[in-house]
């Protein structure tokens, strides 16, 4: 696996990552030649992901609230992460779900790692990919206003 590419236009979300001096580091865990991208990987990306971001001492599988059984990936002082390695309808509730904690102010920015378009292919069918969450950002610009990184990989 490697970094394929980073959309960070979306309400200047490259800034608030860089402002914390994240942005290289988030990109960084996405470079292990080890895993290879293709059928049945998605375990060994999650394993990995997941030791990185606990490594810096992020919360994993946080509850958006109390009262909910809805989940984010990591959490870590006022920035989200989120990786999406499944079926293309999860993303745009990742995006609910990253929204949801701006607007109640838990977060300033967050991030979403998705396989690159052919990276998602070579996973399996109707995988989420970068490109096409960047298309429904820019599209929905105006309704998912959380600064929102996009690390794509492959």
């Amino acid at each position: 696996m490697k970094l394929a590419f980073t959309y960070d236009a979306h309400h200047e979300a490259g800034i608030a990552w860089e402002n914390r001096e994240l942005k290289e580091w988030v990109t960084d865990v996405f470079e292990a030649p080890s895993i290879k991208i293709g059928r049945k990987c998605t375990g060994l990306i999650r394993e990995h992901v997941e030791q990185e971001f606990l490594n810096e001492g992020w919360a994993l599988n946080v509850r958006l609230d109390n009262e909910s059984q809805i989940n984010v990936f990591a959490l870590k002082d006022d920035l989200a992460f989120q990786l999406q390695t499944g079926n293309a309808s999860r993303a745009p509730y990742d995006l609910l779900k990253l929204e949801f904690l701006f607007k109640s102010r838990k977060i300033e920015a967050a991030a979403i790692a998705l396989p690159s378009k052919d990276a998602a292919k070579a996973i399996g069918d109707n995988i989420a990919s970068a490109e096409r969450v960047i298309r429904e950002l820019k599209l929905f610009d105006r309704v998912i206003t959380v600064p929102i990184l996009v690390v794509a990989f492959e």
